[in-house]
């Protein structure tokens, strides 16, 4: 991220700063990660049939969980074909039955359309089980079908073959790798093509695809696998929400975009492939609509993968080389719009809305739009806010400061310094040390700011900071002091 000892540059461009952004970046991820799975994007997923869905009678996640057998055939098949319903007998005792997984692999490949799709789900509630005798090694035998099936015409039976792979795909980087190896990233390709029109399944395949490249673990083999398969295109043109259906599916195909960016392998293919110019695309109609007051319930979990995607994209190469996808300027309206609109309920996606621009602010292009569009003082107003919120802001003010004189004179017009002598008298050491920042690039760039900062009851603030018990913050005040203020000030400096 942005550095102090070099405010004036963005964050994680070369050497030794591109390897802290990147492990800042890492730490990110794992409360991201937390996120996700707390906002019900979980790593395992269970699909009810439509009885359920109606009488919402199904316990999903009770340890008693119970499953039986139910021959499903007449007495004349010699074969007695299984599938297994809710009963009364429980996941550990089904299966300690003899061959029990193979029975339904048996089932699953059989002649019965209705055995099959019973016996698929069966393995969809194994594979959501959290009961410790169930785990993915047992369910591998079916893995190759389950693949093979994804280029099946049955909307339902496509769903749950899909949710059971990606159920299993967190459990370890040996079920991953086998999955690999038996062709699931081009089944992914070929089942969205196939069902491309039905979203429930475009949904699941984005799932699948999301647990797949998810892990920190991935191998080097992934996400090279998925970026030349042709996924990239069928993903991004799931980008556009359907009122009807709900955003599942746009979040689902946008945690993939995400993933797949932030794995940094090959982030100039995404861009290539028109990854940015699509999410900005987005960012600006939700922002719009945001700005309206029209919030939909869970617009945020899109929102989030969106700006994670588009932020880790703008650090891939130069900034103006991006440019032709980034021309659109509503997109800094809707990056001032998302934090102000969820300030209060998700701060961290506040946070994470002014990170990207950040990210942007490296450009004097995208600094005389905030200005132009006279965003900056809706950034000011965000100065009072914790939760990292006021430091993000800091880092964007930082990098508008950096572009010269009268980028200064203009954040100075929009209020700045007043709010920095807020800032300064903030207990958090974090903040004081980004504000004295800032403030002396406003210093350095014009004696005026200077006098106004004094005009602005700024002096006593700066003598109290020489009191402060960090030594860093303290030489930054007393060098303000002794080396920006006017001759005219009578300053009083430790000795």
């Amino acid at each position: 991220m942005w550095r102090l000892n070099a405010v004036r540059h963005k964050a994680g461009r070369q050497g030794s700063d591109l390897e802290e952004f990147k492990f800042k970046r890492r730490e990110h991820e794992k409360e991201l990660r937390r996120a996700r799975k707390d906002s019900q994007l979980v790593s395992k997923r269970l699909l009810l049939n439509d009885d359920e869905e109606e009488d919402g009678t199904m316990d999903t996640l009770a340890s008693d969980r119970v499953l039986g057998p139910c021959i499903t055939t007449t007495v004349r098949d010699e074969d007695s074909i299984w599938a297994f319903h809710f009963s009364s007998l429980s996941f550990p005792y089904v299966l300690r039955q003899p061959n029990s997984i193979a029975i339904l692999v048996t089932n699953l490949c059989g002649p019965n359309p209705q055995c099959r799709l019973e016996a698929a789900r069966c393995l969809h509630e194994l594979s959501h089980s959290p009961h410790s005798e169930v785990d993915s090694l047992r369910l591998r035998q079916a893995t190759p079908y389950l693949i093979t099936f994804l280029s099946g015409q049955s909307p339902k039976f496509t769903e749950l073959c899909l949710y059971t792979l990606g159920n299993m795909c967190p459990d370890s980087e040996n079920v991953r790798d086998m999955l690999l190896a038996q062709g699931i990233i081009p089944a992914l390709n070929n089942c969205i093509q196939i069902h491309r029109t039905n979203l429930a399944v475009v949904e699941a395949v984005g799932f699948t695809l999301s647990q797949l490249i998810s892990a920190n673990y991935v191998t080097g083999t992934i996400i090279p696998a998925v970026l030349a398969s042709g996924l990239i295109p069928r993903l991004l043109s799931v980008l556009t929400p359907d009122s009807q259906f709900g955003l599942g599916p746009v979040i689902e195909c946008a945690w993939c975009l995400h993933y797949l960016a932030c794995s940094n392998v090959d982030n100039g293919a995404l861009v290539a492939q028109g990854t940015l110019l699509h999410c900005t695309s987005l960012l600006v109609t939700l922002g719009v609509a945001v700005a309206k007051g029209s919030i939909e319930e869970g617009i945020e979990l899109l929102i989030w993968p969106l700006l994670r995607c588009v932020g880790n994209l703008l650090l891939s190469g130069p900034l103006g080389a991006l440019q032709p996808q980034l021309n659109d300027s509503r997109l800094l309206a809707a990056l001032c719009a998302f934090p102000q609109a969820f300030l209060q309920t998700h701060p961290a996606l506040a946070r994470e809305s002014i990170w990207v621009l950040n990210n942007l602010t490296d450009s004097s292009v995208f600094c005389s739009a905030l200005f132009y569009l006279n965003l900056v003082p809706a950034l000011i107003q965000l100065l009072p806010f914790s939760h990292g919120i006021n430091i993000m802001v800091l880092r964007v003010l930082g990098n508008i400061a950096h572009q010269g004189r009268e980028y200064c004179l203009h954040l100075a017009q929009a209020g700045l310094l007043p709010a920095l002598c807020a800032t300064l008298k903030m207990a958090d050491t974090e903040v004081v040390t980004f504000s004295l920042e800032v403030l002396g690039q406003l210093m350095a760039s014009d004696p005026q700011l200077a006098e106004e900062f004094v005009r602005q009851s700024g002096l006593p603030v700066l003598e109290a900071i020489q009191y402060s018990n960090q030594e860093t913050i303290r030489l930054r005040a007393t060098h303000l002091l002794e080396h920006h203020l006017p001759p005219h000030c009578t300053v009083r400096t430790l000795p």
